[in-house]
């Protein structure tokens, strides 16, 4: 700790931080440009000047960059001194001298850094007259609208990019006094984390594309806080509605999980809420013919059909834990699915059981950037769980912390940390199959099939411990050996694995090398946004239950044609009587049912779910349909199942709101006890108030539902959380971090506001960071030693598919979503070099897999390696198929 003396008061701050910094945790102004918690300090904006003086006699001082000068004990400094002052408002002009003033236009307006601080520093005269700079703008793809002319060259940008992110298609260019940031041309931006550039640039040069076909001001958007339901990472989001439509998705800071960026498939990939062919009321359906009916028709008559009948419950990975817990309690635990296969259960389970043994410590999403060495076993981490390969990326870099610490240079100096490392790196060292986006970080990557990187594995884990590598051929034992060495000497080492291959010794190896190591991480991602929920919640396969005698079917929220082959499926279908299908999206399941039941997606419904973290969180409903079309019956899937069950009883519905249903959740599921503590009940007030879903100037009520009526009604009643549909409420820093809706603060528009919700600027959320983790809380299981795989051998006449999944192209709902579109590549079985000359074909050429009593026909994209006798199949793009048996290949047709 160091003492500070800011203006003749004194203050206890952190004295490792900058005093920018510093003094932005206690809540004291100083505006700035090119300073990010995240990226450091590079001073190139000189905005955050003050006067620091040399002792308490000194009276004239110097000016000096507080995000440059280190919060040392017994600082002077003065923010309001008047040649700070005055060089403050300086720098605004001259920055201002080439921006347009176009905020009435800009799509940043409202929300905008450069707007708040240029109100902070009180500059509101022009005084240049003459001709300003302009540049050409790019075409950057479907996600990010470029203005070249509004740049202030804080080199924010290209600092997150390239520095932070990785990108390499995005940089700054000059000729004399233009400097000029984008590609080297017009293009789709690479990155899988382009969408950040909307938040970290402070003006509108970057702004949301998806968001400007039907802009409108960020006062004008109703939030409510909400997870992210692209993968299980479990990122915490804002998306923003106005009139009805989901308009566009914001970062949500977690200290603990993503911080202050997300990946672009969840910024950008909520299109799907919007589409009109989504079931917004319940829906008798035969064939292709569908009938609209009212919510008691359709609740009288699933009632009628399915009473004193054996029902099926199928749950789901990507329903909240209320909505599975209703429907098991519908159909009991004995006809209750988890809605995964056989395949798929036993996976998650592995996880779950792995993350609960004894000494295995599964580390947040922020503290995998602070491990010191990393293994990452079987994953491509950036289609598979994008968030985490962004943590991983910064692990890399804590060698260059270890080398600047070494010579006395603070972290935060970011071109000092830079210059300190050149291109050393931290170890990381990455096993998959096939290259990954992580390539040029890592130490060592090597392309194998799912059963060498097992047998790899097991190998690292034999070489940690001291014991004889078997089964490998040299060159395989080395290169184990060299792995085992780093890990063992390093401070934090770091596991990382998952469920993408399918391959459950993969996880068994990456938890023997952690149990080996004694002091390491361990990470395991799974598919969903809650399937580490339902592996802890529990239930049978889908194999399992359709093994059963049954006559009807309840599948909620799922597709199950994507988790088995399709007469599978139909099979199961073919045995019920009736089918019913409660979903939020047009699916090849609902097509199938009698009888649809329009339920709310992560936008319209309440519910909780758990992340690979373990971690349980909440997600709010935005905005309440039927205010807009009085006639949509859109209802969470737990409010059907619960009607349906007191329906089928005789009895008065109990649960009214979401708090009842957790209570029995709680009751019910000891596993799952520690949700009700994951944010404040509906009861919850501060100073007597609900918390506002929108901002304070949120305008056009009346207007909304001029069709309906010129009066404005009453605003929609929210008994389940906390929040109010209605800027009249409590909006201020001292909501608890769960129900934090969007950033705002006084004098803090933009995103930077999240510096007010802080306990420490760039740290955590006042009053801990949203979520409870349960493993923390969970009984641990005795450590268990597992068992490398044999040698899978490989046939010359048959070949075996390996799943290849793609940040866009995999996920359910992002297909789904206008904006992806273009970002989707085309279906096509990926084979290396080797096989592509032994099958005699050539890129673009179309093969046909058969695989049980599938056959698929796709083309073939030819990639410089994959494991001799693989063929990648493109999950999400191609029919369900099994992947554990080999599969005949013919070509040419």
């Amino acid at each position: 700790m160091a003492t500070i003396h800011v203006d003749g008061k004194s203050y206890e701050v952190n004295g490792s931080e900058n005093l920018l910094q510093a003094c932005l945790s206690l809540g004291i102004d100083i505006p700035y440009f090119c300073w990010h918690p995240s990226l450091g300090s590079v001073g190139s904006c000189r905005q955050c000047a003050v006067t620091q003086y040399a002792n308490p006699e000194d009276t004239r001082g110097r000016l000096v960059m507080s995000c440059m000068t280190p919060a040392a004990d017994n600082t002077y400094i003065s923010i309001e001194d008047k040649e700070a002052k005055d060089f403050r408002a300086s720098i605004v002009e001259f920055l201002m001298t080439n921006h347009p003033h176009d905020c009435p236009v800009c799509e940043e307006g409202g929300h905008c850094h450069l707007q708040d601080m240029t109100v902070m520093t009180q500059h509101d005269r022009r005084r240049y007259r003459f001709t300003k700079r302009t540049h050409y703008n790019q075409e950057l793809g479907s996600f990010i609208s470029h203005e070249m002319n509004r740049c202030i060259a804080c080199y924010r940008c290209v600092r997150y990019y390239k520095d932070y992110a990785g990108g390499t298609d995005f940089g700054v260019y000059a000729n004399a006094s233009r400097v000029y940031f984008g590609r080297p041309e017009s293009g789709t931006l690479e990155s899988e984390f382009s969408g950040n550039l909307t938040e970290v640039c402070p003006t509108g040069v970057f702004t949301d594309k998806t968001h400007s076909e039907r802009y409108n001001r960020k006062w004008d958007m109703q939030y409510a806080p909400s997870v992210c339901q692209g993968c299980s990472s479990g990122c915490n989001i804002s998306p923003g509605e106005r009139y009805g439509e989901l308009r566009r998705v914001e970062n949500r800071f977690n200290g603990d999980v993503n911080q202050y960026f997300l990946c672009d498939k969840g910024r950008f990939g909520t299109g799907y809420v919007n589409r009109a062919d989504r079931p917004r009321q319940p829906q008798f359906r035969t064939g292709a013919n569908v009938e609209t009916v009212s919510v008691d028709t359709a609740l009288d008559t699933v009632i009628a059909n399915i009473q004193g009948k054996k029902v099926l419950g199928i749950g789901s990975p990507r329903a909240s834990l209320e909505s599975n817990f209703a429907l098991r309690e519908l159909v009991g635990q004995e006809n209750f699915s988890t809605g995964m296969s056989q395949k798929e259960q036993n996976l998650v389970e592995l996880a779950a059981s792995i993350m609960q043994t004894e000494g295995v410590y599964n580390p947040t999403m922020r503290e995998i950037e602070s491990y010191d060495a990393v293994l990452i076993l079987g994953e491509d981490l950036t289609q598979t769980a994008p968030r985490m390969a962004l943590s991983v990326r910064q692990a890399a870099k804590n060698k260059a912390k270890e080398m600047a610490a070494e010579r006395r240079t603070q972290d935060w100096l970011a071109e000092p940390l830079q210059r300190i490392a050149q291109d050393a790196k931290s170890p990381i060292y990455i096993l998959a199959a096939t290259q990954t986006r992580l390539a040029d970080v890592a130490e060592g990557e090597v392309v194998a099939s799912p059963n060498d990187i097992a047998r790899l594995g097991f190998a690292v884990a034999a070489g940690v411990k001291g014991e004889a590598i078997l089964g490998l051929d040299d060159d395989a034992k080395a290169f184990a050996q060299t792995i085992a060495d780093t890990l063992k000497a390093a401070k934090k080492p770091l596991i990382i694995s998952g469920t993408s291959l399918q391959d459950a010794s993969i996880m068994e190896a990456a938890a023997q090398v952690a149990q080996n190591l004694g002091n390491a991480g361990l990470t395991l991602t799974v598919p969903e946004v809650n399937s580490m929920g339902l592996a802890i919640f529990g239930g049978q396969s889908l194999e399992q239950v359709f093994a059963q005698d049954y006559d009807a079917i309840v599948v909620v929220e799922n597709d199950l044609y994507r988790r088995l082959p399709a007469a599978q499926v139909n099979a199961a279908f073919a045995k019920a009587k009736d089918v019913i299908v409660l979903d939020h999206s047009e699916t090849e399941t609902v097509k199938k049912a009698s009888v649809v039941l329009s339920a709310a997606s992560f936008a319209e419904g309440d519910g909780t779910v758990v992340s690979q973290e373990g971690r349980a969180q909440r997600f709010y409903q935005v905005y309440d349909p039927s205010y807009y079309k009085p006639e949509l019956a859109i209802k969470e899937s737990w409010r059907w199942l619960h009607a349906l069950e007191t329906g089928l009883a005789g009895k008065a519905i109990s649960w009214t709101l979401l708090d009842d249903v957790i209570e029995s959740v709680v009751k019910n599921v000891p596993a799952l006890q520690a949700i009700q503590d994951v944010a404040p009940d509906a009861g919850f007030r501060v100073h007597g108030l609900k918390v506002a879903r929108e901002p304070r100037r949120y305008s056009g009520r009346t207007s909304m539902r001029a069709p309906l009526s010129i009066h404005e009604p009453k605003q929609p009643v929210d008994v389940d959380s906390a929040l109010t549909f209605s800027m009249e409420g409590y909006v201020g820093n001292q909501t608890p971090s769960p129900l934090v809706p969007f950033a705002w603060s006084a004098g803090w528009n933009s995103p930077q506001a999240w510096n007010k919700f802080q306990d420490n600027v760039g740290g955590h959320l006042k009053g801990g960071d949203s979520g409870i983790r349960l493993f923390d809380r969970l009984p641990k299981r005795p450590v268990r030693s597992y068992v490398a795989p044999s040698v899978v051998a490989v046939n010359a006449e048959s070949f075996r598919l390996v799943p290849m999944h793609h940040i866009f192209a995999s996920g359910e709902f992002t297909v789904k979503t206008p904006a992806m579109e273009s970002r989707i590549p085309t279906a096509a079985f990926a084979v290396g070099e080797q096989d592509a000359a032994r099958l005699n074909v050539q890129d673009g050429q179309k093969i046909t897999v058969k695989a049980g009593e599938t056959s698929v026909v796709l083309p073939v994209q030819v990639i410089e390696y994959l494991p001799t006798g693989y063929i990648g199949y493109p999950v999400g793009l191609a029919p369900t198929v099994s992947l554990a048996e080999p599969v005949s290949v013919a070509v040419g047709v």
